[in-house]
């Protein structure tokens, strides 16, 4: 099959098409025919040396994907042939998502929203799982609730706001003003330009801030939280010290990284299939074109996601 085999850790360059072994699904799994992958930052932070995950190249990136079941291993019964699918497998160990075939636990996907294309589907599992672990079922997010996320124009947060806003929160983001249409389109009770005042001094009476950028910027989001909110973060989820810092100043802190979940994904194509989530598609690209759209995911300019077809 042909596959974007990454031999060193470098720039976007180092993405190179090429040939690989078509996975072998063992007992438990499916092979699926990609049609559609998501791009998430994370791979770009792999394929440059900084969080060698994988060990050393080569390897294969990649975990969003979409397509059809191509082969059902006997005893699996969740799938069968020609089944449309979509998930996030494996993650964190390898699945090799930037290839024409994935082999990985039937329970690793769910059926793709017939409301959506294999592009749209393809955009949902890393980010959306990320917002509906931390939203849903660590802060418990439901009506009457106020939740700040940042980062709202990117591709956790425009799903975010989605999904709190299906579960009946009030939702506040953060976003530079080009963004601020788009977001209140989706959804976002209010928009906050990052750019033009300090959101700490701009929201209060938060019970739930969902953090997703770093820095300072959960401290920051300490100041926006009602007594005994809820900091969730996806970057520092294991800052043991700001964990320390959260609590003693009268919050609660959680750190969240994300699992594979077929029970979410199905929820969330419950949410597709009824209008209520849009997952937002920056670009469509070949999957020759994977030096492309790491450069577009690095450019920090990117409304959702970035896909890719093979």
């Amino acid at each position: 099959m042909r596959a974007i085999v990454q031999q060193a850790f470098g720039g976007p360059e180092v993405l190179t098409m090429g040939e690989a072994e078509r996975p072998t699904p063992l007992p438990t799994e499916i092979l699926v025919r990609v049609k559609a992958i998501g791009v998430n930052p994370v791979e770009a932070i792999i394929r440059s040396g900084a969080f060698p995950l994988h060990g050393q190249p080569p390897f294969i990136l990649g975990w969003d994907v979409s397509g059809v079941v191509e082969h059902v291993v006997p005893g699996t019964s969740r799938f069968k042939e020609g089944d449309e699918v979509f998930g996030m497998p494996l993650f964190p160990r390898a699945a090799g998502a930037y290839a024409e075939y994935v082999a990985a636990p039937s329970r690793h996907f769910a059926r793709k929203p017939a409301a959506l294309s294999h592009a749209q589907a393809a955009a949902i599992p890393l980010a959306g799982l990320t917002a509906w672990q931390s939203l849903v079922e660590v802060a418990q997010v439901g009506p009457g609730q106020r939740v700040l996320i940042h980062a709202g124009g990117g591709g956790v947060g425009h799903l975010a706001i989605q999904i709190a806003k299906a579960h009946g929160a009030y939702v506040i983001t953060t976003a530079s003003a080009p963004k601020h249409d788009f977001l209140r389109g989706l959804g976002a009770d209010e928009v906050i330009d990052y750019r033009a005042v300090d959101f700490e001094d701009a929201v209060s009476g938060v019970d739930t801030v969902l953090e997703l950028i770093g820095g300072d910027y959960a401290d920051r989001s300490l100041r926006t939280l009602r007594p005994g909110g809820l900091l969730v973060t996806a970057i520092a989820r294991s800052d043991t010290a700001l964990a320390a810092r959260t609590r003693e100043a009268g919050f609660r802190f959680a750190g969240v990284s994300v699992e594979p979940d077929y029970v979410g994904l199905e929820a969330m194509a419950a949410l597709a299939d009824k209008g209520l989530l849009h997952p937002h598609v920056h670009k469509t690209l070949p999957l020759t074109e994977a030096p492309k759209a790491h450069e577009l995911i690095e450019s920090g300019h990117v409304t959702g996601k970035v896909i890719l077809e093979p």
